[in-house]
C-alpha cells in the first residue's frame, strides 16, 4: 500500500500557477509564429531588404549633398535607419493579427484551453525577435558601406536595448491598429501613414535645424526624433542623456497606453 501511494505521488501531475500557464501559452504561440518564417521566407526577405536598401540609397544618393557637422553622413544616417527598421517592422504585428482575424484563426484559439492574452503577447514577442534580427542586418550593412561606430560594446548593447524597447512599443501600437481596423489593407495604410510622417519629419535624414521654424518644434520633440538622437548618440559615443531618458519615458508611456487598449480591442473583436 505504501509503495502504491509513493508511485501515485510520483506520477501525480505538477500543479502550476496561472502565471506559469500564461507564460507557457505566450511562448508556444511565439514559437508558432517564428516557425512560419522558414515556410514563408519572402516575408523575412522583404522586412530585411527594405531598411537595408533605403540605407544604401540614402548613403550613396544623398551622401554627397548633405553635410552634417562633426561626422560623416553615413554615421549620421545609421541612427535613423535603425529606428526606421523597428518602426516599419512593427507593421507585421498589426497585419498578422488582422490576417488571423479574417481567416478565423483567432476563433480557433478561443476554443482552446489557453490564456486569451497569449494571442497578443505571443505575436509581439515573436515580432520582437524578428525585429532584433533586422536591426543586426541593418547594422552589418551599415558597416559594409562605411559606418564606423565609436565607444564600447556596452554602449552599443545599450543602444540595442533601447531599440528593442521601442520595437516592442511600436508592435503594440500596430497590434491595436490590427484589432481596431477591419482589413489588412487598412492596417497597412495606417501604419505607413504614421510611420513615414514620424520618420520624415524628424532628424533621421537631415538635421532638424534645416527645417522651417514652424515645423522644427514637432520634429525635435516627437518620440521618433528622440529615439533617433538617443541611438545616434550611443553608437557614436556622444550620449545624449536627455534624449535617452525622454525616449524611454515615451516608450514606457505608450506601452502603458496601448497594451490595455489592445487588450480591450481584442476582447471587443472576439466577444460573441
Amino acid at each position: 500500500m505504501k509503495n502504491s501511494l509513493l508511485t501515485m505521488e510520483k506520477v501525480k501531475p505538477r500543479v502550476h500557477s496561472a502565471l506559469y500557464w500564461t507564460l507557457a501559452d505566450m511562448l508556444i504561440l511565439a514559437k508558432r509564429q517564428l516557425m512560419h518564417i522558414p515556410r514563408n521566407p519572402q516575408e523575412l526577405v522583404t522586412a530585411t531588404l527594405e531598411p537595408a536598401l533605403i540605407l544604401v540609397f540614402f548613403r550613396y544618393i544623398f551622401g554627397g549633398a548633405v553635410a552634417v557637422p562633426g561626422t560623416s553622413y553615413v554615421n549620421y544616417l545609421i541612427g535613423g535607419m535603425l529606428v526606421m527598421s523597428v518602426v516599419l517592422g512593427s507593421a507585421y504585428t498589426g497585419v498578422g493579427i488582422a490576417t488571423d482575424l479574417q481567416h478565423g484563426l483567432v476563433d480557433r484559439f478561443r476554443s482552446l484551453p489557453m490564456a486569451k492574452s497569449a494571442v497578443l503577447t505571443g505575436r509581439t514577442l515573436a515580432d520582437l525577435v524578428l525585429s532584433t534580427f533586422i536591426i543586426l542586418i541593418v547594422w552589418a550593412v551599415g558597416l559594409l558601406i562605411g559606418f564606423r561606430p565609436e565607444g564600447t560594446i556596452l554602449v552599443w548593447l545599450a543602444a540595442l536595448g533601447l531599440l528593442m524597447l521601442s520595437s516592442f512599443m511600436f508592435s503594440w501600437i500596430s497590434a491595436f491598429l490590427g484589432l481596431a481596423l477591419n482589413s489588412v489593407e487598412a492596417v497597412t495604410s495606417a501604419v505607413s501613414i504614421y510611420a513615414f510622417l514620424l520618420l520624415f519629419v524628424s532628424g533621421a535624414f537631415v538635421p532638424t535645424n534645416t527645417m522651417p521654424g514652424w515645423l522644427r518644434p514637432f520634429a525635435e520633440h516627437q518620440p521618433v526624433s528622440l529615439l533617433i538622437n538617443a541611438i545616434r548618440g550611443l553608437v557614436l559615443n556622444h550620449p545624449d542623456t536627455t534624449a535617452t531618458w525622454q525616449a524611454i519615458v515615451w516608450c514606457v508611456g505608450l506601452l502603458t497606453l496601448f497594451i490595455p487598449l489592445s487588450v480591450w480591442a481584442y476582447g471587443r473583436r472576439t466577444a460573441k
